[in-house]
């Protein structure tokens, strides 16, 4: 019997390890958590690196195992400075769905990346300001939306592209996502609200900053579909989930958004709403990201209670008996699970429900990382990359019988239609054509 499989060995046995140390904190400024339980779970099977998009396609990027337990090890003992290859790491998460001992590698990544913004990184550097801005997506999606065709021409025209390249290292191969005319929260005013009022079916949805900014057409049909099904939708004051702030190690950041959001939802749980994200990125920020980093007032309470918005769906109401019953005209979807969605354990639900829906061919393009990872592939040094990342995503599209994409993030879908030039659904859109 080898050493992992015997019952004896101590390794697997994490309960009796943890009452008999002294904990360590390793990057105080950080976290207030020591990670030591988690680490030592590690047994080093390098199920996590296999499962790395970024190890992959670059060679000199060390890996999550690298990157989450043994870096924690090397810092503890002689106190090292924390490996600048922590900004390579793209964020998407699948090294936790790997790793068969539950090791908080995300949770090591993110604390890693955040020390290392905070106490190595130059603050006037191009990348540190580059960073910044993508981290804060939601800022300059709000300037740009006030005047959204002017922003538009401008941050479509190739010029300013390659000054945004030359200048702040943001790749100028992608085309801009393009500003809404009306934001979504300008739709949902000019509407008056919620339509259906209710005690019992109640729901907040956390809308984030792409569907209220760039694809409202996203949070419209998901308070159509929502509100066909009888719940009452309100839409508290939020910020960004914090998800790009994580990737690009802004904690500070990130915990002030997560302060706000917890306040204006967390309330909410009480008066019986439970809170909906239409984005697998928010979705899973809010349920594991938030109270794994931060310690704030009701965060545990907000992370129970929420989902994403098929998920809740599928749980609560007769979601695949009401769409056998319905039928569209015949389309054929490619469908793309994102990474974020498959650490929720989300990655069929859209094709499972899809296959019932009269009219609808729908396949799933198997399971590779688009490459985009939020804002990693808008990084000038890192689009080669991404693009390497995606090709099996790109190819498994091309084959299949679909000419247009299907899939819950945002930012996957801008890697999608990049790379094949296909128009991209969300499954919210389907569903609202379906049953509303």
């Amino acid at each position: 019997m080898s050493d992992a499989e015997s019952p004896g060995n101590p390794t697997l046995t994490p309960d009796a390890q943890t009452d008999d140390f002294e904990a360590v904190e390793v990057f105080p400024d950080s976290t207030d958590m020591d990670l030591r339980p988690g680490a030592d779970n590690c047994y080093k099977c390098t199920a996590c690196d296999v499962s790395c998009p970024v190890a992959e396609v670059d060679d000199e990027f060390p890996g999550p195992k690298f990157q989450g337990p043994e870096q924690w090890r090397l810092k503890r003992k002689e106190d090292e400075a924390v490996d600048d290859s922590i900004m390579s790491c793209s964020n998407c998460m699948r090294c936790d769905d790997a790793c068969p001992s539950g090791v908080p590698l995300s949770q090591m990544h993110n604390t890693a990346r955040g020390e290392y913004v905070d106490e190595q990184m130059d603050k006037l550097s191009r990348e540190y300001i580059r960073n910044r801005i993508l981290a804060n997506y939601g800022t300059l999606a709000q300037l740009g939306s006030m005047f959204p065709r002017l922003a538009n021409a401008v941050m479509g025209n190739s010029v300013v592209q390659r000054i945004n390249e030359k200048v702040l290292g943001i790749t100028a191969e992608r085309d801009f996502p393009e500003f809404a005319t009306q934001t979504f929260r300008e739709w949902w005013n000019e509407r008056g609200g919620p339509q259906v009022r209710s005690d019992e079916k109640r729901v907040a949805y956390f809308h984030g900053c792409y569907s209220n900014y760039n694809t409202p057409e996203v949070g419209k049909a998901m308070v159509r579909v929502f509100e066909s099904f009888g719940y009452e939708v309100v839409v508290p004051k939020q910020r960004c989930s914090g998800t790009p702030m994580f990737a690009n190690g802004m904690l500070d950041d990130a915990k002030r958004a997560a302060g706000i959001n917890v306040d204006n939802f967390a309330g909410l749980i009480p008066e019986g709403y439970d809170i909906i994200a239409s984005c697998t990125s928010c979705s899973m920020s809010l349920r594991q990201e938030y109270p794994e980093l931060f310690d704030i007032d009701g965060i545990e309470d907000l992370s129970a209670h929420t989902y994403e918005a098929l998920e809740y769906l599928r749980i609560h109401e007769d979601l695949e008996g009401a769409v056998r019953e319905a039928s569209v005209d015949d389309q054929a979807f490619a469908y793309h699970a994102p990474c974020h969605g498959r650490n929720q354990g989300l990655d069929r639900q859209a094709v499972e429900l899809f296959r019932q829906l009269d009219g609808v061919e729908v396949e799933d393009v198997g399971d590779s990382c688009s490459g985009i990872s939020g804002t990693y592939g808008w990084k000038e040094e890192k689009y080669d990359k991404s693009m390497q990342i995606g090709a099996d995503m790109f190819d498994h599209m091309e084959h299949a019988q679909g000419s247009v994409g299907m899939t819950e993030c945002p930012t996957c879908s801008m890697q999608m239609e990049h790379g094949t030039g296909y128009d991209i659904k969300h499954p919210l859109q389907l569903l609202e054509e379906a049953l509303v």
